[in-house]
């Protein structure tokens, strides 16, 4: 690994981490040239996955902008921004355990509601209304009458 600060190829790793849930490897390093510090990351490098829009249209998967579609889904809600990461990070996992190389919107948002209902119930339904597409309040009656079903469901004994 390059020095970032003087260029030199000779950097030592004085620390080796697992983070994210042994996703990644975080390394502290040091130049021997410089004395510089730094830190790196070591990521499994993943085939990309297309995302199949509803319009039809293709693009990457894109881990960021799904974490920021939950963050403006919890606005003002007890959910924590780690909380959101593991939905993220469970979802990404899912993803690519299916083994497929496109998956469609609609299933990515199922596997995110999943995820995020038994976190918040508030927070469940904002995200519902854009991936579902609610177009009138009768859509948003049916998901919350869906809501009350299962937290009524009586247990068996």
């Amino acid at each position: 690994m390059k020095c970032s600060q003087c260029s030199s190829v000779d950097t030592k790793v004085i620390e080796s981490r697992d983070v994210s849930d042994g996703d990644a490897i975080r390394r502290r390093r040091a130049c021997p040239d410089c004395a510089y510090r730094f830190t790196t990351y070591e990521r499994i490098e993943r085939p990309p996955i297309i995302v199949i829009k509803n319009n039809g249209v293709r693009e990457l998967f894109n881990r960021d902008k799904l974490l920021a579609g939950l963050y403006r889904a919890c606005e003002k809600t007890p959910v924590t921004s780690l909380q959101l990461e593991r939905v993220v990070a469970d979802t990404e996992h899912h993803i690519y355990a299916c083994g497929d190389q496109e998956i469609a919107t609609t299933k990515i948002g199922e596997m995110v509601m999943e995820r995020l209902a038994p976190l918040n119930e508030v927070a469940y339904v904002r995200f519902a209304s854009v991936y579902r597409r609610f177009k009138d309040i009768a859509g948003f009656e049916r998901e919350l009458l869906q809501i009350r079903e299962r937290k009524v469901k009586p247990t068996a004994r």
